[in-house]
């Protein structure tokens, strides 16, 4: 990441664009599947489906029935599935191009057409939960975010408690390249104490993942741990007025 980029990472984190303060009676916590990979619903689907759970796909329109770097996205009949199951389809850029990289009018451009994409398949329902390709934020993306979704979503670590800044949610990875059972032990004990949120974030789910995946075992690892500390898992948009203290 060059310099002025590391600046609008900074600049993007330290400016609250959609501030609020978390006032929910319980914790809460949403998986999220970022890119949709077709196993994150194969693979990962069933283990969620044994926990009663459910999870929030953030689709990229432009890799739908495509195969990138060797990773077999979803398609149509899945993104139909995945709804029908009661989870949440989110938005994650149409062609899933860093918001640093885009200018005002290419990021609505890549955004409308997304929307356009998911409404077609999804029976004209609209996405309202984002996550930024990359975690890549900036102040103006923020800005745009914020008025067009309930939620942005990036990969700025931590547990959502207290104030937070709804158009940049903290997130616990369950990715291999992160995978911490310890940190992910503490923030399921810091979302308990403080009637936090926390948003986990992976990719695909396999016996063999990419680095930015998740084996099953690790997914039912985590849910068990969830169900022991009775914290209830939804996806982001049903999450976010239990963490608002407003359901």
């Amino acid at each position: 990441m060059d310099l002025s980029r590391r600046l609008g990472s900074l600049v993007a984190r330290s400016v609250a664009v959609k501030p609020a303060r978390l006032h929910g009676t319980q914790a809460v916590a949403s998986i999220t599947f970022d890119d949709f990979p077709r196993s994150a619903w194969l693979e990962g689907g069933p283990v969620l489906a044994r926990h009663g759970a459910r999870a929030t796909y953030y689709a990229a329109g432009g890799y739908c029935g495509r195969t990138v770097d060797g990773v077999r996205y979803f398609d149509e009949s899945d993104l139909k599935a995945v709804a029908a199951a009661g989870h949440e389809i989110g938005a994650h850029g149409f062609a899933h191009r860093p918001a640093s990289e885009l200018s005002h009018a290419a990021l609505a451009d890549d955004a409308a057409r997304n929307e356009e994409f998911l409404k077609a398949c999804l029976g004209g329902a609209a996405p309202v939960s984002y996550a930024f390709p990359y975690g890549a934020a900036t102040l103006a993306a923020k800005r745009f975010c914020a008025a067009r979704f309930a939620t942005a979503r990036g990969v700025r670590a931590g547990v959502n408690d207290g104030k937070v800044d709804l158009a940049q949610l903290r997130t616990i990875s369950l990715e291999c390249r992160c995978w911490d059972e310890e940190a992910i032990l503490a923030a399921i004990h810091r979302a308990r104490a403080r009637q936090g949120w926390i948003v986990f974030y992976t990719h695909d789910v396999s016996e063999r993942p990419t680095r930015f995946g998740s084996m099953p075992g690790m997914l039912d690892w985590v849910l068990k741990k969830l169900a022991a500390a009775e914290i209830a898992v939804l996806p982001v948009r049903e999450a976010l007025p239990v963490a608002l203290g407003t359901p």
